[in-house]
């Protein structure tokens, strides 16, 4: 033990010797007590932590600081220690009151095993304060039994120490909460106990919000710059005003930041210097330039580059701190462009999560259904008029739908091991009723609430929902004048169904022909199409609604494939288009080599009527955008068909999907808000959601396929 003291004095004696053959300033050293930092040390000797950290150069950052460290106190000729009363500080390391004389004294009786320290942490009070007023402390230690006399001093506001080294930051267009932790270099979750007004339902920023920030380390005066050092290793025939001008500093300033360059003699090759980080100019860090990725725990630098598909140096010169190490919890940057080959969401890349291998079977999610099963409406002791009414009442076949597709969900997951307390109410598609039905819910207690489908209800039902920071999934596409921020609309909307289209086209598209046809209700969908394929041509339409035929097979290329979009809910212009399209596909035998392919974006009812003829459609290898396609024969319908005696409709599968979805979210983590942060896409039988969170308008799923007729038959295509 004594050996190690006398060697860490030695090293001590040695930085001193060195710092003071190199300037003239007055240097001190200061033991780093329990409880210390460094701005406490630094406002101790009246000096910033960056000239502390400068002249000790083996502590990279304010964390490195620990008790029992032997710091160099730069104090120079012109600043002394600091000047107090009575020369003390707290255990905290802040200056005390100039007040030398106690108020009053209270009496504390030594225990076993207590010690100076100890005593003097408990009291607030300086080991010199307790030792003043109990002189035998000078000459002996503590004893169990004594009693001593503990001084009372008033309490006095001293500025909060955390205010000193903080920062109001204005948030940026663009930027992220991710973005801004990675600038500051402090964890998500470090930002957020910061600010606590931020929400913890979502990940939401305002531009011109004012943030709580810690300044970067190691500076604590607003005037400063912050400097950031990088190794530096010598190689043969380079000289010091060499190095200076590479770096941008002057010899001087080389000599300082390395003393041991002097201390030998000189520069020498191979020699590892302390050196300022160049500044080289830098995009804005914001989701236009960048996404970011939040490090987990038991990660290492090599796995990452793995996930993550970038080169260990790039990783680096985009995240300069990970020199100092990787820790869970860090925020790295990432180039925009690496988007397309990660999972992302909000700008942050998510880690592919099973949530079938994610269960956690202590949580019990807790689930409000709110359909339109209209009970009341419906006769049921007359089951002919009830079969008829049902068919009549609108929403009661939805409902119903839903409803059996949520019940195998609900079996599926209790074969899990998840437990799930579920409530079922009928709206009625009533506001009245539904809001009385509401005040005898007690909604606290809903881990997410499912439905109702009418607008006017939704709305209603979230902002109920919200005051308790309840999740609301909406069955229905996103509609409605009023946006709420808990709402989760399951069904795509149009516009992103038509981008899903028209994106993958433009990929595709080299010297095809491109046709419009589209009626006075589609002129948006008309509209888009243009502005992506300027080369489109709109067909003729008569005021009937009706195709201009002869102008319209005008328009038809024999040179170049041909692609007709068809953008209508009248099932007979459909059924026209499609006639006309299937005739005039190239008859090999005839010779007739013209290529025709159908498109839509919006596909609706009318495409499934009974005028269209199928074939035609299979054809024209008829193309377009969907949230839903046809599911396969699996587990699910196997259990549909046990349960209620015949196989799924569309709604059912719909039902089991949805619900499916969010019971295996609430196990993975109880909290939809949060599990939504860090879930990506997930993929059941016949539907996927992949939910963008939009801010302050709700969470919109832009999870959609594009399907294809092709041999009879309607297949996914990539």
């Amino acid at each position: 033990m004594k050996k190690c003291t006398n060697a860490a004095v030695l090293v001590v004696i040695f930085l001193l010797s060195s710092f003071l053959a190199l300037s003239q300033t007055e240097y001190k050293t200061h033991q780093v007590k329990e409880g210390e930092t460094l701005t406490s040390i630094a406002k101790l000797y009246q000096v910033t932590p960056y000239a502390i950290l400068q002249q000790n150069t083996e502590i990279k950052n304010s964390d490195a600081i620990k008790p029992n460290t032997i710091l160099v106190i730069p104090v120079g000729g012109l600043v002394q220690a600091p000047v107090n009363a009575n020369k003390d500080l707290n255990p905290k390391g802040q200056k005390e009151s100039v007040i030398t004389e106690p108020i009053g004294f209270k009496k504390h009786k030594v225990k076993r095993r207590e010690t100076k320290y100890g005593i003097c942490k408990k009291y607030n009070i300086t080991e010199e304060q307790l030792k003043r007023y109990n002189k035998e402390l000078y000459a002996k230690e503590l004893d169990k039994g004594m009693v001593l006399q503990i001084p009372q001093y008033p309490k006095i506001e001293l500025p909060d120490e955390r205010e000193l080294d903080m920062e109001t930051y204005i948030v940026q267009p663009k930027e992220t909460r991710w973005s801004i932790a990675h600038k500051y270099g402090i964890t998500v979750d470090s930002l957020t106990s910061l600010n606590p007004s931020l929400s913890k339902g979502n990940s939401y920023l305002a531009a011109g919000q004012e943030l709580f920030l810690p300044r970067p380390k190691g500076d604590s005066l607003r005037e400063q710059t912050v400097v950031i050092y990088e190794s530096f290793t010598v190689p043969k025939a380079m000289g010091l005003f060499r190095i200076s001008q590479n770096y941008g500093i002057s010899v001087d300033s080389v000599m300082n930041l390395n003393p041991e360059i002097k201390e030998i003699g000189g520069l020498k090759e191979g020699m590892v210097l302390r050196l300022p980080k160049q500044n080289a100019a830098s995009k804005t860090v914001n989701t236009d330039n960048y996404i970011f990725y939040e490090v987990k725990p038991k990660q290492n630098i090599f796995r990452l580059t793995q996930n993550l598909n970038i080169s260990r140096d790039s990783l680096f010169a985009l995240n300069p701190a990970l020199e100092n190490g990787l820790k869970a919890g860090m925020v790295l940057k990432l180039p925009k462009v690496k988007e397309s080959n990660l999972e992302v969401k909000n700008a942050l890349v998510l880690d592919k999560i099973n949530l079938l291998d994610s269960i956690n079977v202590e949580n019990k999610p807790n689930l409000l259904f709110l359909l339109p099963f209209r009970i009341p409406d419906i006769q049921f002791t007359n089951p002919q008029k009830a079969i008829a009414q049902v068919e009549k009442l609108g929403g009661v076949s939805y409902a119903a739908g839903i409803y059996t597709g949520a019940m195998v969900a609900l079996d599926s997951i209790k074969k899990l091991g998840v437990s799930v307390d579920v409530a079922v109410l009928d709206t009625r598609r009533n506001l009245t009723h539904l809001q009385n039905t509401l005040n005898n819910v007690e909604l606290q207690k809903i881990d997410a609430i499912i439905g109702p489908i009418d607008p006017n209800l939704l709305d209603e039902v979230a902002v109920r929902a919200a005051k308790f920071n309840i999740p609301v999934v909406a069955p229905i596409a996103a509609r409605g004048k009023v946006s709420h921020e808990n709402v989760f609309y399951t069904r795509p909307d149009q516009a992103v169904l038509r981008d899903k289209l028209l994106t993958y086209l433009k990929g595709k598209h080299t010297t095809e022909n491109i046709v419009v046809i589209a009626d006075w209700k589609h002129k948006e969908e008309k509209d888009s199409i243009l502005a992506m394929f300027p080369t489109a041509r709109p067909a003729k339409m008569a005021k009937d609604g009706s195709l201009h035929l002869i102008d319209f097979q005008a328009m038809l290329s024999e040179r170049e494939e041909n692609w007709v979009f068809v953008e209508t809910d009248q099932a007979n212009l459909i059924s026209s288009v499609t006639s006309i399209l299937n005739a005039s596909i190239g008859n090999i035998e005839e010779g007739d080599n013209i290529k025709v392919k159908m498109f839509t974006t919006d596909y609706n009812r009318a495409f499934e009527e009974e005028e269209i003829n199928k074939p035609h459609l299979s054809n024209l290898n008829f193309t377009f955008p969907s949230y839903f396609k046809a599911a396969d024969s699996n587990g699910f319908v196997r259990a549909y068909q046990r349960k209620y005696g015949h196989e799924p409709d569309r709604l059912a599968v719909r039902g089991f999907d949805l619900t499916f979805d969010i019971l295996l979210k609430l196990a993975y983590r109880k909290n939809l808000f949060k599990a939504e942060e860090t879930v990506g896409e997930t993929n059941y039988n016949g539907s996927s959601f992949n939910y963008k969170n939009d801010r302050i308008t709700g969470y919109y799923n832009r999870a959609t396929y594009l399907l294809q007729y092709e041999d009879l038959r309607i297949k996914e295509i990539n």
